[in-house]
């Protein structure tokens, strides 16, 4: 099965509180964007949003230019059909970020636990590369992802667990890394998963 089946068959058949991810106030992402800088002119990308609330805060802040990212169709279209007259104002994109083309640039890149499912250093290079061309100069990454303790699988699929620091060094020289916090995020049926947020600049 390919990526985009496997994702589009788990939101497709799951509603939204069967999912170990899903979060009803994503706090955190929210905290480190605004220490990031962001304000209501700023330009935001949330990659592997699958249903993600971040978007729903980013246009209660009253954000204008926002862009959601998913590989799956049904993800992005169960997001997109939550915001009702609100949705024509987001850019939504059906898309494996490892092989997305774009010519834009960013303030902001999101990404909460897609990161974590790179397991081949190729796909990783390729998120690395696309990251560090979407951000503006002086941008700036939140991502997510299973910290040293968390999960060593999740959906069915072999996951990569990280520390702020361990991230930094795959990311490279060109990101500094600003700051980070560790979460114990509780799944819907009240497991825990430990989860490292770190806060990335873009290299002048």
């Amino acid at each position: 099965m390919s990526k985009k089946d496997h994702w589009d068959t788990i939101y497709g058949q799951k509603a939204e509180v069967d999912l170990s991810w899903h979060q009803d106030d994503p706090t955190v992402s929210l905290d480190l964007m605004l220490e990031a800088g962001l304000t209501s002119k700023s330009s935001v990308i949330d990659i592997g949003a699958g249903t993600s609330r971040v978007v729903d805060r980013l246009l209660e802040l009253e954000l204008c230019d926002i862009s959601v990212l998913d590989l799956s169709e049904c993800a992005i279209a169960s997001a997109q059909g939550r915001q009702g007259d609100s949705g024509p104002k987001v850019n939504w994109i059906v898309a494996d970020v490892t092989t997305w083309e774009t010519s834009r640039v960013f303030d902001i890149w999101h990404d909460r636990a897609v990161f974590h499912f790179l397991v081949d250093p190729m796909e990783q290079i390729s998120y690395v590369e696309r990251l560090y061309n979407c951000l503006d100069l002086g941008g700036h990454a939140v991502i997510a992802t299973f910290a040293l303790d968390g999960p060593k699988k999740c959906s069915g699929l072999d996951v990569m667990r990280y520390s702020p620091d361990s991230l930094s060094e795959v990311l490279g020289s060109r990101f500094t890394l600003v700051t980070h916090r560790f979460h114990l995020h509780r799944t819907p049926w009240g497991r825990a998963q430990s989860f490292q947020y770190s806060l990335f600049r873009k290299q002048l």
